[in-house]
């Protein structure tokens, strides 16, 4: 196992633990060097673990913590198909989407859950570009989304 997913599985995410996949689209697509990761739900096996609006049906907290294990799931999407997470150069983007209440405008702070779980597992490598957005609705209900954007080792 590499420094990275040793990193990883020493803060709670296991890489055995999967989310279900879907069956219309791919959890990954490679064109060329980068690696474009499809959003991930705050899935822990099959159980989501978090629904609702931020911050009246979700606290801030939890929904920040959902977010880093929408990060650690989109990474156990790369080890899973790619075969170790020591073939990514660098985590290029993230993209957070947050189930909000129309008036919160701290999605940045939620967000922030899945940088710090990205920055912990790649050091410098994991230092990226990042949007975070509010959204009315997310699939299932999930109160948070996370998707991210890789660039892999030549």
């Amino acid at each position: 196992m590499s420094d990275r997913e040793t990193k990883l599985e020493a803060l709670g995410y296991l890489l055995s633990k999967r989310t279900p996949e879907g069956t219309l689209v791919d959890p990954l697509a490679i064109a060329g060097n980068m690696l474009y990761a499809s959003g991930q739900v705050p899935f822990d096996g099959d159980i989501l673990t978090s629904k609702g609006k931020v911050p009246s049906q979700v606290s801030v907290d939890d929904a920040t913590r959902a977010t880093a294990l929408c990060a650690a799931n989109v990474l156990r999407a790369v080890y899973a198909h790619i075969g170790s997470l020591d073939k990514i150069q660098r985590v290029v983007r993230i993209t957070g989407y947050v189930n909000a209440d129309t008036d919160f405008t701290d999605c940045h702070l939620v967000i922030n859950g899945a940088s710090r779980l990205v920055r912990d597992v790649f050091g410098e490598d994991g230092r990226h570009a990042r949007t975070a957005l509010a959204m009315a609705q997310l699939p299932l209900g999930a109160s948070v989304e996370v998707e991210m954007i890789f660039q892999l080792k030549s």
